[in-house]
């Protein structure tokens, strides 16, 4: 899964990247349509594979991942409805989840695309933008549809009138300011969506970016952008992007001390990744032995054979069964073996629904 992180020119995007991912990305001006986007990998903070590192005593420990992309910086005029296109369009539309940052820090050094900060507006102004881009996708789709209506055949127009009318319905409810997101799709409109890349279809993150002085207004600025950016698939967050980018860098018993001392509470990295596991709707499975124990994220709902063929191809492709064993359960009989005896361990076949925790060994025949 692919977060793509955006904001307004100077709104410390690229701060938040680095915080993320303990990165050391350039944090300057990235408003260039030439810029190529910044990458980075963050390991999912999990006590459940802490304890189970202590139980299995690996020679190897995989946490699950999280890849994030710092998209480079809107183009001018971005944020006044103008709208999106080029390739900031294309880098947004593909990514899964997009993270919007919102500068709520003031800096006299720091000029802002409005002059006066105000993060509220900010993030009203980017939703809109997506909003504006996606209206104006769908207005060309509604636009080939009516050119392919001459000359084509009955089948083929019945097609498109049933095409014609999910466009039209989906038009109707962006304009009445329900995002593509929180829309009840009926299944055909569901696969017409399929690879549409609709911007307002993807779950967002909102993360607003204070400074330090503005450290303790943390949880004011958070339930007022609940309410400006409301939505079931919209997680929201607030974090000093400069403070954690600093602590990211320290070693861990450092930045633990440092962290403490401060009260700076769960570090940022921690939060933007739990922020983008419930965006994403991803729950975490684990495959376990003395060699390695290695934690999996899914998307909730996906079956064994799915999950199977993330940990290779051939395990997909030659499934026989899995082994299913809950988390709690596991540490309450302390081992495989009294897993067994007890009967928690259990064998569930292809289409079974993995849930969160889940100890799985794959049985498999190619």
């Amino acid at each position: 899964m692919e977060i793509g992180i955006v904001g307004l020119s100077r709104s410390g995007k690229t701060t938040i990247f680095n915080a993320a991912t303990r990165g050391s990305a350039e944090v300057a001006a990235f408003a260039s349509d030439q810029a190529k986007p910044n990458f980075g990998v963050a390991k999912v903070p999990d006590a459940r594979l802490d304890r189970l590192v202590e139980m299995f005593q690996p020679k190897r420990i995989v946490p699950a991942e999280v890849t994030y992309v710092d998209v480079p910086g809107a183009p001018e005029g971005s944020g006044k409805t103008r709208g999106i296109s080029g390739r900031y369009l294309n880098n947004l539309q593909t990514v899964d989840v997009l993270l919007i940052v919102a500068r709520a820090f003031e800096d006299p050094s720091v000029t802002h695309v409005y002059d006066t900060v105000d993060v509220f507006r900010d993030v009203e102004a980017i939703l809109l933008e997506l909003t504006i881009s996606d209206l104006e996708l769908l207005e060309r789709r509604a636009e080939r549809i009516a050119d392919s209506f001459k000359g084509a055949k009955a089948i083929e127009r019945e097609r498109l009138e049933k095409e014609q009318a999910i466009v039209t319905r989906l038009k109707a409810q962006l304009d009445a300011g329900v995002p593509i997101r929180d829309q009840t799709l009926a299944d055909d409109e569901a696969q017409f969506l399929d690879g549409s890349q609709m911007l307002t279809a993807k779950p967002v993150i909102v993360v607003g970016n204070v400074g330090e002085d503005q450290v303790e207004a943390t949880e004011e600025i958070e339930e007022r952008l609940r309410e400006v950016a409301a939505g079931p698939t919209v997680q929201t967050g607030v974090v000093c992007g400069r403070l954690e980018m600093e602590l990211a860098q320290m070693e861990p018993d450092e930045e633990k001390e440092f962290r403490d001392s401060l009260g700076a509470g769960q570090s940022g990295l921690d939060r933007m990744v739990h922020l983008s596991y419930q965006a994403g709707d991803l729950i975490s499975f684990f495959t376990t032995d003395i060699k390695e124990v290695r934690a999996w994220p899914a998307l909730r709902g996906a079956t064994a054979a799915r999950v199977a063929g993330k940990i290779h191809s051939d395990f997909e492709k030659g499934f026989v069964r899995a082994e299913v064993v809950a988390y709690d359960e596991f540490v309450d009989c302390g081992s495989m073996a009294e897993a067994r005896r007890r009967g928690t361990l259990r064998h569930e076949g292809r289409d079974y629904v993995v849930q969160d925790g889940d100890l799985i060994n794959i049985l498999f025949n190619v």
